[in-house]
């Protein structure tokens, strides 16, 4: 299956070509022919011979090539309805009627440069299947968000992602204004499914199945806890599919580059070292453990707090004991076994390390930690 990749270079494209070469590598699975999958990529500064190489034989076009802002709005016929025009008419010579994908805006319903320029686009291509029997795949896309979109250009999320990760200001000037949104993941998978022969339809048009609806201000409110989050250790909600989830790893590809990494707090004494990892608002927290030689740490119970323990470096023994009971019951784990021991509630427990070196223990419990309630009563194994 052969491939036209129209706009390659940018936002849209490049995620997609990426995919494809996952898909043709046989890094993913899809409805497509991985084997033979051949990608076409094509942009403003190829050849302009290619586009007539690739327009004999390919079996699908998707045609994200465009302009978003030039310095003349006259441009903005010219970048999307002239190469448009263009690229139809070779297909046209080569007596090609594979389908074609076409790029386009919500904004083509709008009485403004780019928004025309866009509705010609559509014009165009559905006149092409009157005339020829080619299908094609119309999409209205609204604010596409995701990695490697160009911020400071077309996109607020970009923007905002960008700058709110460098301490730069942002420019809200309606915090109430209502977004629709799609991400790039849930595009280029809709793109796929159209290589596939299977796209969503609207009518006359196509669309990404999965949108999300925001404010302005709720996006911002999002992005700037995603900033503190480095401080509060809080990890945002990251229920599968949800908004937030997929706005995070936004906002986290846009992290200047000496600036993926940032410090903990770490609580040490002469017994070792308590370090928090991370908070979730209902999945509990996870922190790092290190215990010196020879020490003994915990020595309480819970009501109903729990915890698992995974001893990744040294060894050591968990103990248990039942307040009111004298039976002990021993765990000895060691880094060289990785295994997970429960801390059930209503067992007083130790954690003892029992050889030469720093035992380093994984932790995690089912609850944050809140000084105001514990959850924490000294009781010796």
């Amino acid at each position: 299956m052969k491939l036209l990749v129209t706009g390659a270079k940018g936002f849209i494209g490049k995620n997609l070509t990426a995919q494809l070469e996952n898909i043709r590598d046989g890094k993913c699975k899809t409805s497509l022919p991985d084997a033979d999958l051949e990608i076409c990529p094509y942009d403003m500064d190829s050849d302009p011979a290619l586009l007539d190489v690739y327009c004999a034989d390919c079996d699908l076009v998707f045609n994200l090539a465009g302009v978003n802002r030039p310095e003349n709005p006259d441009d903005f016929m010219t970048g999307n309805f002239g190469f448009a025009s263009t690229l139809l008419d070779t297909l046209k010579k080569h007596k090609n009627t594979c389908p074609v994908m076409l790029s386009s805006s919500t904004q083509a319903a709008l009485d403004n440069p780019y928004g025309k320029s866009k509705k010609a686009g559509e014009d165009l291509f559905f006149t092409y299947a009157q005339e020829t029997g080619a299908k094609v795949y119309v999409y209205r896309f609204p604010n596409v968000f995701g990695k490697w979109c160009r911020p400071n250009y077309n996109s607020a999320v970009a923007t905002f992602c960008y700058n709110i990760a460098r301490d730069l200001p942002i420019t809200v000037n309606d915090r109430a204004h209502a977004m629709t949104l799609v991400y790039i993941d849930d595009v280029v998978q809709e793109l796929i499914s159209a290589a596939a022969g299977k796209p969503t339809r609207d009518g006359d048009f196509c669309r990404v199945p999965v949108e999300h609806k925001a404010t302005l201000g709720e996006i911002v409110d999002l992005l700037y806890t995603f900033r503190e989050s480095r401080k509060t250790l809080q990890i945002p909600d990251l229920t599968e599919g949800s908004f937030s989830k997929k706005l995070y790893s936004t906002y986290l590809s846009y992290l200047p580059t000496d600036g993926f990494s940032y410090p903990l707090t770490q609580h040490t004494d002469a017994r070792g070292s308590f370090t928090e990892i991370l908070r979730t608002s209902n999945h509990g927290q996870f922190s790092v453990n290190i215990s010196k030689p020879g020490i003994t740490k915990g020595q309480h119970w819970h009501n109903t707090k729990n915890e698992k323990f995974l001893v990744v470096s040294g060894k050591g023994v968990i103990r248990f004991r039942k307040p009111g009971e004298q039976q002990v019951y021993s765990y000895y784990v060691s880094g060289e076994k990785l295994e997970v021991v429960d801390i059930p509630v209503g067992y007083t427990h130790s954690i003892e390390n029992l050889g030469e070196t720093d035992m380093v223990t994984f932790m995690w419990c089912n609850e944050c930690f809140d000084p105001a309630h514990p959850d924490t009563f000294a009781l010796e194994v």
